[in-house]
């Protein structure tokens, strides 16, 4: 299995931070604030950001005629179906549970791959992903009877999670002739649109301007997420196998959890402990190097 150079670990490590935190900062973005038209100005704002990005690295907008369609298959399922069905579900969900039901995404990566591409995972990859189910299962153990008034939210985390499982499959066997900056760019603009649709017809009525706490948390996400991490992940999605990628951002939720138990007074219990060690071998088994492998080039 493929490891992570230097340059994928300088991707990697920010990545998760800027993510895990990311989930009690909308958590609190939306306490006050329609979710669908957070998501929206923070997707607007972030695509600034990115063109700056790309103007000073001289990178080209241009996509090629030919290549849209797939471009808009890959933002619809990276992109469109997680944005709006995600930031759905965190509002009526805890900040931390939303994060873990996320990330079942790469027990769904490993299914997708073995049932349509016929992806065959080693020992260690299986490890991984069983670990991480495990993880999954005991940072729920609490959420179950909870959940069981809100089972719609609790489908559409899971429903953004396996599309988006999808969506990695597809990028990293995608053949578009652009850079990764491009790419997220025009996946995010188009993402802008669809979200403002969304808003528009569904949480017209419930407009009104952003508190303080609303305008921190869509900075963050536009400068943070939609300026960086996006990226970062795309990186990193199109140049590992999706397993590898996948699995490799699992102390995302982790994060995701205790920030939420610290800023928001989430309760945590012990299986969020032991779900710590499970994530870490869920890691582990993916991206530590195996016995006499070469060093990969940096």
């Amino acid at each position: 299995m493929q490891k992570l150079t230097p340059r994928q670990w300088a991707l990697l490590v920010p990545l998760t931070l800027i993510w895990g935190l990311n989930w009690p900062v909308m958590k609190l973005g939306i306490a006050d604030f329609p979710p669908l038209s957070f998501r929206t100005l923070s997707l607007w704002l972030g695509v600034p950001v990115l063109a700056a990005i790309l103007l000073a690295g001289r990178v080209s907008f241009r996509v090629p005629r030919q290549h849209w369609g797939e471009l808009l298959w890959l933002s619809a399922t990276n992109m469109f179906v997680w944005h709006a069905c995600m930031i759905l579900a965190l509002k009526h969900l805890s900040s931390g549970r939303a994060a873990i039901l996320g990330y079942t995404m790469p027990i769904f990566s490993a299914l997708i791959g073995a049932l349509l591409y016929g992806t065959r995972l080693s020992a260690r990859g299986w490890l991984g992903v069983g670990a991480a189910a495990l993880g999954v299962g005991l940072l729920l153990w609490h959420e179950i009877a909870g959940m069981a008034g809100r089972p719609g939210y609790l489908a559409l985390a899971l429903v953004a999670a396996a599309v988006w499982a999808l969506g990695t499959q597809l990028l990293r066997r995608s053949q578009l002739p652009v850079p990764t900056l491009t790419v997220t760019f025009w996946m995010i603009a188009l993402t802008a649109v669809v979200m403002t649709l969304l808003s528009v017809l569904l949480e017209r009525d419930q407009w009104h301007a952003p508190d303080a706490a609303a305008w921190s948390a869509v900075l963050y996400n536009a400068v943070l997420i939609f300026g960086f991490a996006q990226a970062a992940w795309f990186a990193l999605a199109r140049g590992l196998p999706p397993i590898a990628s996948t699995l490799s951002v699992m102390l995302i939720p982790v994060l995701g959890v205790f920030s939420g138990a610290l800023w928001l007074g989430e309760v945590l219990h012990w299986q969020d402990w032991a779900s710590v060690l499970l994530m870490m071998v869920a890691i582990a088994a993916v991206l530590a190097p195996a016995r006499g492998a070469p060093a990969p080039a940096g």
